[in-house]
């Protein structure tokens, strides 16, 4: 079993309550708009294994310590995580062949600001986009998601709202 704990669009901002709601949880994930390989570091040091992509705001120095795609299993589920990923009935051009050839049972994606959790019934998966957790950006709350992932399943899943 593992708790995980997503965030996405940062943009180089820092809560202390990240910490806090990712204390209980065994990994960190990231979907792109870190911001600065500075705030990366500021997530590995919070000594969890940090998974992360790199997103259209990221500079060359992200993008070299992170990739565009990652495909990864964790406990029996198959996971692909990338920055702009849209969502089922939207994907972008560059995710659909992926999907269309082998969809993951979970597919994480950031970039839009909105928080998403849908299921994908044509691709059988799960789609959750955690919102922006920085505070650049049209959107008015910032979010970040928890959930587990166990012998195959997704479950637990939890929607914080980070408040000011």
């Amino acid at each position: 079993m593992r708790r995980i704990g997503l965030l996405s669009d940062t943009h180089n901002w820092w809560d202390e309550k990240y910490e806090k709601y990712f204390s209980d949880c065994d990994e960190i994930w990231h979907a792109g708009d870190i911001g600065s390989l500075y705030l990366a570091s500021r997530f590995e040091a919070l000594g969890k294994p940090f998974r992360a992509v790199y997103g259209n705001i990221d500079d060359a120095k992200v993008r070299a310590a992170y990739p565009e795609f990652l495909r990864f299993e964790e406990e029996g589920v198959d996971i692909l995580m990338t920055h702009i990923g849209g969502y089922p009935g939207k994907y972008n051009p560059r995710v659909r062949p992926i999907l269309q050839v082998k969809p993951p049972q979970l597919f994480v994606a950031g970039h839009s600001h909105i928080l998403k959790v849908m299921f994908d019934k044509k691709n059988n998966c799960l789609h959750i986009n955690p919102g922006a957790a920085g505070k650049y950006g049209f959107h008015k709350v910032r979010t970040l998601v928890r959930f587990t992932l166990e012998a195959g399943h997704i479950k637990d899943l939890e929607i914080i709202e980070l408040q000011d």
